[in-house]
């Protein structure tokens, strides 16, 4: 799961894709493409809404997306557009450019990109965290 600074979106979709999968099966990871927050807990917001619906995600740590991401992992989901050019941009094969896609290409929203609550009130991620929520059910029934 990639965002950009990894403390909103991604730390979500990590949380939130690796409640709904058997963790023995599937290991989930969150990065960002910016260096911003590296180290650092996600957004205090992100933890708060993650919190209201059962899950912890104040242990994860920001981290960077590198090029060993596409070798560790099979799938790549990120959150918007630029996301995805910049992710995509560092694969060097056509294989490692096929992992990358839209987190919301999974379902059907009428949207494609998650946006950034990082501006936005409480409701933003409320509303982020509904949209990725939908996502990582039907990628968990793909995966389970």
């Amino acid at each position: 799961m990639v965002c950009l600074g990894n403390i909103c979106r991604s730390p979500l979709a990590e949380g939130i894709l690796a409640s709904k999968v058997d963790p023995e099966n599937v290991f989930v990871d969150s990065a960002g493409t910016g260096e911003y927050h590296i180290g650092k807990q996600p957004d205090r917001r992100s933890i708060a809404v993650a919190r209201k619906y059962g899950l912890d995600i104040s242990h994860q740590r920001c981290r960077q997306f590198s090029k060993d991401d596409f070798v560790e992992f099979d799938l790549i989901y990120v959150m918007d557009r630029s996301n995805f050019s910049n992710v995509a941009s560092l694969a060097s094969t056509t294989e490692e450019a096929q992992k990358v896609k839209l987190l919301l290409e999974e379902v059907s929203l009428g949207i494609s990109e998650v946006p950034d609550p990082y501006y936005s009130g409480t409701d933003g991620f409320e509303d982020v965290y509904q949209m990725i929520d939908k996502a990582c059910e039907a990628i968990a029934k793909k995966l389970n």
